[in-house]
């Protein structure tokens, strides 16, 4: 789904984000709320109460994006902690809550970084 964005690190905003808020209102939680910069590349993810829907804010070059996703079926599986602190997700991480799997997930094969050849 993001394969084209540049962006090794994602932020996914704990609890329910009103999600009528736009660019503006989601820019403004990131940097008065997390105390991060919204000018980065980074990802800030934000989801309903219902855990249907989410929006993804990503500054590129000379103005934002914003990826909104809607379930027709199913929940996002998404820590449900209320917490002013973004959780931080590699965008691996981000791929499995994206895909429907939690971050507690044991699916997935570990990362292997490899020196040598055998």
């Amino acid at each position: 789904m993001l394969n084209g964005i540049n962006s090794d690190k994602a932020y996914f905003a704990c609890g329910s984000t009103d999600m009528r808020k736009s660019i503006d209102g989601l820019a403004a939680i990131v940097q008065e709320v997390f105390l991060l910069d919204p000018f980065s590349t980074c990802l800030f993810v934000f989801c309903n109460k219902k855990r249907d829907k989410l929006k993804i804010l990503q500054w590129s070059l000379n103005g934002f994006w914003l990826f909104y996703r809607r379930l027709e079926k199913g929940r996002f599986q998404f820590p449900d902690e209320s917490n002013e602190t973004p959780l931080a997700l590699s965008r691996r991480e981000l791929n499995w809550l994206l895909d429907g799997l939690s971050l507690e997930q044991c699916q997935a094969h570990k990362k292997v970084t490899a020196s040598t050849v055998v």
